[in-house]
């Protein structure tokens, strides 16, 4: 794409990327990366050891996923403009809770809604909205919408964790709630010509395998899900693992948190570039020839992590998991819709972001276990490498399989 064709791209489909970039980016405050932040205040003030707290979230994050897969398809019913406004207000008061609540049995509860509307609900618009609204050019979409999580992860650690020297942590989650606030009426204004699921239906369908679209229950029985399901749930599980607990590597590695902190914008930068090169990728050659081999990255990076005990090399490390990571917020969206079609894409992606959101659950609460019985992050994070590298056999299978079908 010329630089002209760029800009005329950009021009044309501005309120549809950005509304998709605001979606993204107010995510954030329900995203592990964001909620890590303060684990040691939270553990220090409801009394939890890294393993109860990791239960605790757990919990909240795979009732979460739950009622994902019934939320999840409500995208195919109702317009981003009226489900979004929805889902942001549902996001600010779980923020507000997290501000007020002072109640060990709540805590689950403020969990699961701030994964529900954050991690859950308002990624899964912004990437349903992308792989429907954008056919040709559904991977340019997807990366320039995904520009939302990488300034989440590159700026409000690094600015929160700053800001708690000076502030409450409590209302840090006050603010979070504000800013979350001030994003409805921009989405609304960003989308009052949106058209309606079904109004896109005839322009911009396109079909999967077999020529014809999927219907969420013959892609639960076609074998493809569930070779992609490790590969989805991988990278939520230990990246999820990863931030939940960087308190505690930053600990044990012997460094200070505001150093570990500092390596995201860097671990950001590089997820942004490999998410816009993947997603001038795949719009070349499609996810059948991508999707076997970009989890390998990431294999290598939690092994340099295991491995370092310098602040340089987890840097190194960053850049490796960082490659994975922005490859991930293109290809799974795209993968499902060029394998199974658009016309049922939010049922599809609401069981796929059900088993990403599981992953969150399953990430942190596995790892905080393991850390209470003496098993360390280092000895983890092998294991973890090892994982991924299975994963890629895994869809290589079959993926290579399905795509005779396509």
């Amino acid at each position: 794409m010329t630089q002209f064709s760029l800009r005329r791209y950009l021009t044309e489909n501005a309120n549809w990327l950005s509304a998709g970039i605001l979606l993204t980016f107010l995510s954030s405050f329900g995203q592990t990366f964001f909620i890590s932040v303060f684990a040691g205040e939270i553990r220090a003030d409801y009394g939890l050891s890294h393993g109860s707290w990791g239960a605790i979230y757990s919990a909240g994050t795979t009732l979460s996923a739950v009622v994902m897969i019934w939320a999840g398809g409500l995208t195919d019913i109702f317009r981003v403009r009226v489900l979004g406004p929805v889902v942001l207000a549902g996001l600010v008061l779980a923020t507000l809770a997290m501000a007020l609540n002072n109640w060990l049995l709540l805590l689950p509860l403020v969990v699961f809604f701030l994964r529900l509307f954050g991690q859950g609900m308002s990624t899964h618009l912004a990437q349903v909205a992308m792989a429907r609204w954008f056919t040709a050019t559904r991977g340019k979409a997807l990366s320039i919408a995904s520009i939302g999580f990488a300034l989440g992860e590159a700026l409000l650690p690094l600015i929160f964790v700053a800001a708690m020297g000076v502030v409450e942590w409590r209302w840090l989650w006050a603010v979070a709630a504000g800013v979350t606030a001030l994003g409805i009426p921009f989405l609304i204004t960003l989308l009052r010509h949106e058209r309606t699921p079904q109004s896109l239906a005839a322009e911009y369908s396109a079909t999967g395998m077999q020529n014809r679209h999927w219907t969420r229950r013959e892609a639960l029985m076609h074998p493809l899900f569930w070779f992609m399901v490790p590969a989805v749930l991988g990278p939520s599980a230990f990246i999820t693992a990863f931030f939940f607990h960087q308190v505690h590597l930053a600990e044990v590695k012997g460094w200070l948190h505001i150093q570990l902190v500092a390596l995201f914008p860097v671990y950001t930068g590089v997820s942004l570039l490999s998410m816009f090169a993947a997603g001038w990728a795949l719009d070349k050659w499609g996810t059948a020839r991508l999707m076997s081999f970009y989890q390998l990255p990431i294999a290598l990076g939690f092994v340099i992590l295991s491995m370092t005990t310098s602040v340089g090399g987890a840097l190194v490390g960053l850049v490796f998991l960082g490659l994975t990571v922005g490859a991930n917020s293109t290809l799974p969206s795209a993968f499902w819709a060029e394998f199974y079609g658009t016309q049922h894409i939010g049922a599809i992606k609401a069981l796929a972001t059900a088993v990403m959101v599981l992953g969150s659950a399953i990430g942190p609460g596995l790892t905080g276990v393991l850390i209470d019985t003496g098993v360390s992050l280092d000895t983890q994070f092998l294991w973890i490498g090892g994982f991924f590298v299975g994963v890629c056999m895994l869809v290589w299978i079959g993926v290579t399989r399905a795509a005779r079908s396509l």
